[in-house]
């Protein structure tokens, strides 16, 4: 399984718009069929540049799904976000490979 992380530090003059943003933003990602789990967290280190950070990752099927999903939907959703926002977030993505997953179990 493949988590694609998007890393998005956000001016804090227009945090709140986009924070409402991406709560739809979120499910029309997960809309393309491509992922079957989204977490959005906030990152707790402060940044020097300032603003807020935070991490969207998406859980894909196979990275066959997340090969699909840049070609026919990544640069659509993409640029929803850049016309909104421009010169006010700062994005980067990652590309996380699960090689074993561990809980613990309450009695």
């Amino acid at each position: 399984m493949i988590i694609y992380n998007v890393t998005v530090n956000i001016d804090e003059s227009i945090h709140d718009e986009w924070l409402q943003w991406i709560k739809e933003h979120i499910p029309q990602v997960l809309g393309t069929g491509k992922f079957d789990k989204a977490t959005l967290s906030r990152v707790l280190v402060e940044e020097d540049m300032g603003g807020v950070t935070y991490s969207i990752q998406y859980r894909s099927y196979s990275r066959e799904a997340l090969d699909t999903y840049y070609r026919e939907d990544a640069e659509r959703l993409r640029t929803d976000g850049l016309k909104k926002f421009a010169d006010k977030m700062l994005a980067f993505r990652t590309e996380l490979e699960i090689i074993d997953e561990y809980s613990v179990e309450f009695k």
